[in-house]
């Protein structure tokens, strides 16, 4: 890969990496639990459901993903599971326990990382908007050139996520901070699963 094009890549896909989110949130919280291996866990689930989307936007399924159709079934169902996982992290929160990371499979994180990337609309707009020209430059180059394209993305996710994982679990100085992080964190997912159905209602009657 051009190493312009690489730098290009890297700095384009921080904008969505790096940007506050429930993705972001939510490995938090499991990071307060788990450690910094649930964001390795979280970004394999991301991963799960990016790759396919990457491939789908470079050989032409991307007006399917722009349809009124899916944009309403990915908000819906995304709005849901978000305020689904915030209540399940606010319930949480009111008797947790300061105590050593747990060191279970990471099957939870990878689920989680999975949903809140195949059901939010704004990941999708993401690679649509401002992800599909560089996918469209890649991919002149042939499948080994959009391969190298999504590795020189992808790495930002692990990075980024496994250092939000840690950060909740350094984050636990006390079990008082340590519950009241865990029910914050739980109330911004909640927050913006209601706001995706609200803008999804909203949508719909106008």
């Amino acid at each position: 890969m051009n190493p312009a094009f690489a730098l290009k890549v890297a700095l384009v896909s921080a904008s969505g990496a790096l940007a506050p989110g429930p993705l972001t949130a939510a490995t938090a919280a499991l990071g307060a639990r788990r450690g910094g291996r649930a964001g390795v866990g979280v970004a394999a689930g991301h991963t799960v459901v990016e790759l396919p989307l990457v491939l789908a936007i470079a050989y032409g399924l991307a007006e399917v993903l722009r349809s009124p159709l899916s944009r309403l079934a990915l908000g819906v169902a995304g709005g849901l599971f978000m305020l689904l996982f915030g209540a399940l992290t606010l319930a949480s929160a009111r008797g947790a326990r300061l105590e050593a990371p747990g060191r279970g499979p990471s099957r939870g994180a990878v689920a989680t990382g999975a949903a809140l990337s195949l059901f939010n609309p704004f990941f999708i707009m993401w690679w649509l908007g401002v992800g599909s020209p560089l996918v469209a430059e890649a991919v002149s180059g042939g499948p080994a050139e959009l391969l190298a394209f999504y590795a020189a993305h992808v790495w930002l996710d692990y990075a980024w996520l496994t250092a939000v994982a840690a950060a909740g679990s350094l984050a636990k100085l006390n079990t008082r901070a340590y519950r009241l992080a865990l029910a914050a964190l739980g109330l911004l997912v909640a927050y913006w699963g209601a706001s995706m159905l609200a803008s999804v209602a909203l949508h719909r009657l106008a």
